[in-house]
């Protein structure tokens, strides 16, 4: 159950992000209802689809978590302590990003508004993957302080270049540059920022490489940080070569910046030797101190 929540946060934000893009966030004018209805036939169409199926989605994520919490509270004498603590944060941030979302509607897509909004779900993404790593964890674990500390970095860097992306769509401030090349400060600040991250990815690869049980047990997880990482810039150069006119891009941007913040997450809290790994690490020391 723990992955389909990951998934549906993803798909959630994916969804919010075309919603952002199709220019859809006030085609429902009230909330939580939609037209008055829950299901509003009469006036469905392309934007309207998108901000109700929003919605929806949100909803259907709040029960689960919602759901989630019941139980650790009914089954809190048979898992760990801090379960039943964090399903309780998860819920008050569900009810949080409620709030977010009918401010948003209430504003009229305040910039700050929908930044909050995004931010809280991938705050809610970020506590779900750390709920699920802790409760796969081997009982044998090395901490590795500073590989988590370098996984931390892009992380926190990608977070606050998603922050000044929503600031660039929510403001105009990407089409006012690009067409009258003022108010570009925003945009080059976006763009500046995905060196850094491209540098940090890159430190970590070679400290995996450097020390390779890192690499052997993580490989899968760190191709996909690659891959991401590329495919991110990728997306944003057609995304301004395109003139911000083909949503395919701009959604995908966001999806991907979902899925880069899901790995970096995952490699975060995730036991980065399992059991096997980490006898073949103490043997390959016995050999050496032997020898």
């Amino acid at each position: 159950m723990g992955s389909h929540s990951v998934l549906a946060l993803i798909a959630l934000i994916a969804i919010g992000g075309a919603t952002r893009v199709m220019e859809a966030g006030l085609a429902c004018p009230d909330w939580p209802l939609c037209y008055g209805s829950f299901l509003p036939f009469n006036h469905m169409n392309l934007r309207v689809f998108l901000e109700w199926f929003h919605r929806l989605d949100a909803f259907l994520v709040g029960i689960l978590i919602l759901f989630k919490f019941i139980l650790s509270i009914i089954w809190k004498n048979e898992i760990p302590n801090w379960l039943p603590k964090t399903y309780s944060l998860l819920l008050f941030l569900v009810i949080v990003q409620g709030s977010f979302g009918a401010l948003t509607v209430i504003n009229l897509l305040d910039s700050y508004t929908v930044t909050g909004h995004l931010l809280i779900a991938f705050l809610l993404l970020i506590i779900t993957i750390s709920i699920n790593q802790n409760l796969e964890k081997d009982e044998i674990e090395e901490p590795l302080i500073g590989w988590r500390l370098l996984l931390f970095v892009p992380l926190l860097l990608t977070l606050i270049q998603s922050f000044i992306g929503v600031r660039l769509s929510s403001t105009w401030s990407a089409h006012i540059c690009l067409s009258f090349n003022k108010q570009c400060l925003i945009l080059n600040t976006h763009k500046l920022f995905a060196f850094p991250i491209t540098f940090s990815v890159l430190l970590i690869i070679a400290t995996a490489l450097y020390k390779r049980s890192l690499l052997t047990e993580n490989w899968k997880y760190l191709s996909a940080l690659i891959f991401l990482l590329f495919s991110q810039i990728v997306l944003g150069v057609l995304s301004l070569k395109t003139n911000l006119n083909e949503p395919i891009f701009i959604i995908g941007h966001q999806l991907n910046a979902s899925l880069f913040i899901a790995i970096l997450t995952t490699l975060i809290f995730r036991n980065p030797f399992t059991k096997k790994g980490i006898n073949h690490s103490l043997n390959s020391q016995m050999v050496g101190i032997n020898s």
